[in-house]
């Protein structure tokens, strides 16, 4: 019998754990009217203030017309706007008064959907975990 080795057997796992994870997000963030990249860019805004689309889409790991059609539906809904950047060439996007209640009412949901699939897992196991997905990340963007 053969051996799987140890990597092949975290990259097989975390491929299984991916698309069901989406799927369930997908269905709590559908309550508040929301899909997991408009969630995504609103994340990313309210942990690290006003940004470009450009810097969005490295953060996600996707091309810039993808972000740039999610954040022109987020600024339909009113959830973020543009702001003067350095330069006029330069647009940022942050978030608006009604984008940051929505942000703070569907990151209760989020925080008890996460919550209830981290079940059983320690705070240092988790830690760890992030510690891990960090250096992987890391690892695939050199």
């Amino acid at each position: 019998m053969l051996s799987i080795k140890t990597s092949q057997k975290f990259f097989h796992k975390l491929i299984l754990l991916y698309r069901p994870f989406e799927n369930r997000l997908n269905k709590q963030l559908n309550k508040h009217q929301l899909h997991r990249a408009q969630w995504t860019v609103l994340y990313y805004l309210y942990n690290n203030g006003s940004a470009t689309n450009v810097e969005i889409s490295h953060y996600q790991g996707v091309e810039k017309p993808t972000i740039t059609r999610t954040v022109s539906r987020l600024e339909e809904l009113g959830y973020v706007e543009q702001i003067p950047g350095k330069d006029k060439r330069e647009k940022r996007m942050k978030h608006t008064e009604i984008g940051m209640n929505i942000y703070e009412d569907v990151r209760v949901t989020i925080d008890q959907f996460e919550e209830s699939i981290l079940k059983g897992i320690t705070e240092e196991e988790r830690l760890e975990a992030v510690r891990i997905m960090d250096v992987i990340r890391n690892n695939i963007n050199k």
